[in-house]
């Protein structure tokens, strides 16, 4: 059944689903036209967020014509489009060169890791600034698929949002994943990645033992007749609880859900494409414990997709110190730990979805909170660089092969098509069919932009 955004937000909000009404009424004033801007044109999206901030200048925006100590060590290869070179890393993305967009000249101003994925994910800069955190904050703005999850104008699955396969820099977790000012309502279906095992699970799922389904759809009806005589204090609370309850019970019965995390029925070709949780390197060595999922996270949102998921965050890594952080050894690091794993899965992903017809719907992005120095440091590294980097788009109507912007002769900054997380904030809900410059208010009733930047309709074909 379709519901309209309308109609749905006026039952949420009656229902207690979100945690301030200043956030639903300053949506339900703007008219549908003034949200809608049309029928949505893709149904999925999914970020791969190669957390740690990977090397541009080593990647898809190589400059063999700059001096030493900015080149670094590799060689740019020719892709399936003319004129266009990655680095000889990238074997499989050249393959595939003519499905994706290459953004040469995203740029923002957080040079610490913490902050700049908090812009990456969310569109907008942390109200805190450019700093790390030392202890869990809450987060402010919503992150992009909480945002769709209340705004979409209809619900078509009992998981608008997913994350894999952990809460990244979980001590202290980076505050950017969840819904934010939005409610706990919006947060995503987390889904946790058995490293030893190469499985997944998710909580949502857990049944105790001793207390089968049957008997908790009997404690759900005994607690809607009691309610029918004798309300709880609110009306909101009563249907807040009741909702979730009901929602938690549609989660614990979901078939297609949980078959979706079942990545074991895979076929062994299917998950070799993809890079086996347990393979061998280039260099003879297996993957350290923490990085052996990174293949199959990709294919395991290829499955959440299919099962109507409309948004999927991948986060590569997990910890700082074991990402792509390569202060030291960058080259060492990204040839021989980092990079083959996301050549081979990225590639992967993009083929199977067009094998499977579901490319032109999803939308698929790769990408970390910032780049690499254009300069070599002293321990052969390169240092934080947010002020110009590179992110790859496949799918979703992209121009494949098509490159937009560019960076200065030593990849330094943009000097043509500048864009920031805003404009990619934007581009992605325009996709979905929402306006980008959408009102939302805080729970103070603040207004705030849905996204702070415009959509970037060049990336597309029409």
């Amino acid at each position: 059944m379709t519901i309209s955004r309308r109609t749905w937000l006026q039952s949420i909000a009656g229902a207690g689903y979100l945690t301030n009404a200043d956030v639903v009424s300053g949506i339900l004033n703007a008219s549908e036209s003034e949200i809608l801007i049309g029928p949505p044109k893709i149904r999925s999206c999914i970020i791969v967020f190669y957390y740690g901030g990977p090397s541009h200048l080593d990647m898809f925006d190589m400059k063999p014509g700059a001096p030493d100590n900015i080149r670094g060590e590799f060689k740019q290869i020719s892709t399936t489009v003319p004129g266009t070179f990655v680095s000889e890393l990238l074997p499989e993305h050249a393959k595939i060169m003519h499905k994706i967009s290459v953004i040469r000249s995203m740029h923002h101003s957080n040079r610490l890791h913490d902050s700049a994925s908090t812009e990456s994910l969310t569109g907008r800069q942390s109200p805190q600034g450019d700093r790390e955190e030392f202890k869990p904050i809450p987060q402010f703005y919503p992150a992009y698929g909480a945002a769709l999850a209340m705004l979409r104008s209809q619900i078509e699955c009992d998981v608008p949002f997913a994350a894999l396969p952990w809460v990244f820099k979980n001590v202290i977790p980076v505050p950017c994943q969840w819904g934010g000012f939005l409610g706990k309502a919006y947060d995503p279906f987390q889904v946790i990645g058995e490293v030893a095992k190469g499985t997944y699970s998710a909580s949502a799922f857990d049944l105790p033992a001793d207390l089968p389904i049957l008997r908790l759809k009997a404690r759900q009806d005994l607690l809607k007749s009691i309610n029918t005589h004798q309300p709880l204090r609110s009306v909101s609370a009563k249907h807040g609880f009741g909702d979730h309850m009901a929602k938690a019970l549609e989660l614990m019965q979901s078939r297609e859900l949980s078959k979706a995390l079942r990545i074991h029925e895979e076929s062994d070709a299917t998950r070799a494409a993809y890079g086996f949780y347990d393979e061998k390197l280039p260099d003879g060595t297996r993957e350290i414990s923490g990085h052996q999922l990174r293949g199959q996270n990709l294919l395991l949102a290829r499955r959440l997709v299919e099962a109507g998921v409309a948004f999927v965050n991948i986060y590569d890594f997990r910890q700082q110190g074991q990402n792509w952080d390569s202060h030291n050894d960058n080259f060492t690091e990204h040839k021989n730990r980092l990079v083959p794993p996301m050549d081979k899965s990225f590639a992967a992903l993009v083929n199977d979805l067009e094998d499977r017809g579901l490319l032109d719907s999803t939308l698929v992005i790769g990408m970390g909170e910032f780049g690499r120095t254009p300069k070599i440091n002293g321990n052969a590294g390169r240092d934080h660089w947010p002020d110009c980097y590179s992110i790859t788009i496949a799918g979703g109507g992209v121009k494949g092969g098509y490159v937009h912007g560019a960076s200065d002769h030593i990849g330094a900054y943009p000097v043509e098509k500048a864009v920031t997380p805003g404009d990619l904030a934007a581009t992605i809900y325009w996709r979905f069919g929402v306006n980008p410059y959408t009102e939302i208010h805080d729970q103070t009733g603040r207004p705030h932009r849905l996204a702070e930047g415009s959509p970037i309709y060049e990336l597309f074909d029409s």
